[in-house]
């Protein structure tokens, strides 16, 4: 954007050159012509260098170009004759004050555009003394090159900003890819070795077969990809639930895939974790868990058995009583927002079951953190 104003700025020049050279001897003060035209070719060389470089495109040097276009401006008075300015002959640096203007408008976007043209629009009408048709339309295009080309600028920068996130990203994800790559080949090969022949052996052995168990699948997650919505905003559900697996977790999802908007997929995802943080710390500590996500077209749903100690009935209805509202809120609540139905059926020694079943087109209808306990 620099370059564009620089090149505007050269173009301009020449243009105000050839007016000057051409009209000088019609002035009141020929060489007063010529003098304007050699301090807009300095200036022109010495803003276009200070510019291009990032250490001096200061503001004060965007600052003094207006300064500069607008004293250039006023000079036409001193220079030409009352009679050429009265039939609305151009000013000195015609076109060349509006590459200042420009210049607010790359260093500090639209407002600064407008700031500018103000100042330039405010030392043409005190030149003119007055508002013929042609000031006024150099006026609404100094408006029009300031804020369209402030806004111009927001709009590259925010879309070099959004590539640059990409490309960190992409570069990101790429090496993750690497790293999980070579986990998956070393660690997480002996930490499944161990887990394995740990339950074979028994004893104290078991325990570190489950303990290498835990780290198998704490460090599969962690080098997991994080899933992707698709274009239109939808979430396969089964790129959620599937890192939920485990030593003692189940996870079964159909082939194809499970697809709901972003904010239900992520909703009812975190359901199904809250169930089986409970299962973790009520169901004992050989319980067994097992998710099956099924999509039957219009609702989509979620179970959630284990074959743990189970509770009696009631005990749900006395929690929430007693101001613990963990399984109210963080599973049937979620759940509800969306618009859709949790049940959970559970008896002393026959482990429990969480149903989650939710609407295909299902929303949260407000943001809602639901982890307290």
């Amino acid at each position: 954007m620099w370059r564009a104003v620089g090149v505007f700025r050269l173009v301009t020049l020449a243009y105000a050159a050839v007016l000057i050279l051409r009209d000088h001897q019609r002035y009141a003060h020929p060489l007063g012509g010529l003098m304007t035209l050699a301090v807009m070719a300095a200036w022109s060389a010495l803003v276009t260098v200070a510019y291009a470089r990032r250490s001096t495109r200061r503001p004060w040097i965007v600052g003094a170009d207006v300064a500069v276009a607008t004293a250039l401006i006023l000079a036409t008075r001193l220079v030409d004759t009352a009679a050429r300015i009265d039939h609305g002959a151009a000013t000195l640096p015609v076109c060349w004050a509006a590459a200042s203007v420009l210049a607010c408008a790359v260093a500090g976007g639209p407002w600064a555009g407008v700031a500018g043209a103000a100042v330039v629009s405010a030392a043409d009408l005190l030149e003119r003394q007055a508002l013929p048709r042609n000031t006024f339309n150099g006026i609404v295009l100094l408006f029009i090159a300031g804020t369209v080309g402030g806004h111009v600028v927001r709009l590259v920068l925010r879309a070099e900003a959004a590539l640059d996130r990409a490309a960190r990203r992409e570069a990101a994800t790429a090496e993750r890819r690497r790293i999980a790559r070579d986990i998956h080949d070393s660690v997480l090969q002996v930490l499944a070795l161990v887990s394995v022949r740990g339950r074979e052996l028994g004893g104290e052995a078991a325990e570190l077969g489950r303990l290498a168990g835990e780290q198998e699948t704490a460090l599969r997650s962690l080098i997991a990809l994080p899933p992707s919505p698709a274009p239109d905003g939808r979430l396969d559900v089964r790129t959620l639930l599937e890192p939920l697996a485990g030593d003692r977790i189940t996870v079964s999802c159909p082939a194809h895939e499970v697809l709901l908007p972003d904010p239900a997929a992520r909703a009812l995802a975190a359901a199904t974790g809250e169930a089986l943080d409970n299962v973790r710390r009520h169901a004992g500590p050989d319980a067994r868990a097992w998710v099956l996500l099924d999509d039957e077209g219009e609702v989509v749903a979620v179970s959630v058995r284990d074959d743990g100690v189970g509770f009696e009935a009631g005990r749900l209805v006395r929690a929430a009583e007693a101001g613990r509202l963990g399984v109210a809120q963080s599973i049937v609540g979620r759940i509800r927002e969306l618009g859709g139905e949790a049940s959970l059926t559970s008896a002393p020694g026959r482990g429990t079951e969480v149903e989650l079943r939710v609407p295909r087109t299902a929303s949260p209808r407000e943001e809602v953190d639901h982890r307290g306990r």
